[in-house]
C-alpha cells in the first residue's frame, strides 16, 4: 500500500463508514433495512445529522421503514439510533472527507473475495469435507435438500452429482410431500442427506432436518454460519459465509464449497471417472453440446 492509499484507508470518513458497517453487520436485516444501512454507510459523514424523513428519501423507502430499521438494531426508535451514530462516527468527517476507495458494487465483490479467503483457510483442515464426501458417496439414494434461497445451490450440486452418483434425489420444494420423499428415500436405502441452508432460514428447513434425523439419516449441512438455526439438527455442519453487502445475499462461498464436496464425493466413488467418460461419450454421440 503506497502513502496515498494508506492515507485514504486511515481517513476519518473511512473510519466512520467502517464503524457503521460493523454496527449493521452484527444484525440480520431485511432487504429494505439493508438498503437503509447502505445509504447510511455511503453518507457516513452526514448520517448522525439526518432526520428519519431525510434518510427515507435518500434510501427510497418509507419513513416507518426507517423507524423499523432502528428498532431492528435494538433502539427505541430512530432518534436513539441517531444519538448513537453521533458517538460512533468520529468528529471532523462532515466536510471535505475523501470518497471511499470503492463504490457499493465493488465493496460487495471485495466482501465475497474475503468470504472465499475465509473458506480457503477453513479448508486447510480437509478432514470434515473428506468425511462428508465419504458419507455422501455411500448413501444410495442420496438426498439433496435446498429450499427458497438455497434451492439454486442444491440444484447445482444435484445436477453434477447425478453424473457420478447412481441415485441422487433433489428436494427443492417444501410442503407436506417433503416428509413423504424422505421416507421413500430411507426405505430405498438412503443413509445421508445433504442440505444447503442459507438466510433467511425457512422454518420448514429446520423441521425437515429434524424429521430426517429422526428417520435415521446422517445430516450434512452447508450453512452460512456454525450458529445457524439448522446447526442443532446437523451431524456435520460446514460453514460458508454469505455476502450481505447488497440488498439480497450473495452465495459464492456456499456454491464453491458445494463443488468441493462434489470433488470429495467423487474420491469416494471408485467408478466416478468411468461414469463421467460414459456421459461424455453419449453426449458426443447425441451432439448434446455445441463445440
Amino acid at each position: 500500500m503506497d502513502t496515498a492509499e494508506r492515507a485514504a484507508a486511515d481517513s476519518p470518513a473511512d473510519d466512520g463508514a467502517a464503524r457503521l458497517m460493523k454496527l449493521f453487520e452484527a444484525h440480520r436485516l431485511t432487504p429494505t433495512q439493508r438498503r437503509i444501512a447502505h445509504c447510511l454507510v455511503r453518507r457516513a459523514a452526514d448520517a448522525p445529522f439526518l432526520s428519519s424523513v431525510e434518510v427515507a428519501e435518500l434510501a427510497g423507502v418509507s419513513q416507518p421503514s426507517v423507524t423499523r430499521f432502528a428498532v431492528a438494531l435494538g433502539y427505541d426508535g430512530y432518534p436513539a439510533l441517531r444519538k448513537h451514530l453521533r458517538e460512533v462516527v468520529p468528529p471532523g468527517t462532515a466536510q471535505g472527507a475523501p470518497a471511499d476507495s470503492y463504490n457499493e458494487y465493488q465493496e460487495a465483490v471485495h466482501a465475497e473475495i474475503e468470504n472465499l479467503r475465509h473458506l480457503a483457510a477453513l479448508l486447510a483442515d480437509p478432514g470434515p469435507v473428506a468425511r462428508a464426501g465419504t458419507l455422501l458417496a455411500a448413501s444410495r439414494p442420496l438426498l439433496v435438500l435446498g429450499l427458497r434461497a438455497a434451492s439454486a445451490q442444491a440444484g447445482g450440486f444435484a445436477y453434477f452429482a447425478a453424473k457420478v452418483h447412481p441415485d441422487v434425489r433433489l428436494i427443492d420444494e417444501g410442503g407436506t410431500m417433503l416428509a413423504d420423499r424422505v421416507d421413500a428415500a430411507v426405505r430405498a436405502g438412503a443413509t445421508a442427506l445433504l442440505c444447503f441452508a442459507l438466510p433467511r432460514h425457512p422454518r420448514e428447513v429446520v423441521d425437515a432436518l429434524a424429521y430426517a434425523k429422526a428417520a435415521g439419516l446422517t445430516v450434512i449441512t452447508v450453512a452460512d454460519s456454525t450458529f445457524a438455526p439448522v446447526a442443532a439438527h446437523s451431524d456435520l455442519l460446514l460453514p460458508a459465509a454469505v455476502g450481505t453487502g447488497l440488498a439480497f445475499d450473495t452465495a459464492c462461498s456456499p456454491m464453491l464449497l458445494g463443488r468441493v464436496l462434489l470433488e470429495a464425493m467423487c474420491d469416494g466413488l471408485p467408478d466416478a471417472q468411468a461414469r463421467l467418460e460414459e456421459f461424455d461419450a453419449r453426449a458426443a454421440a447425441r451432439s448434446l453440446f455445441v463445440e
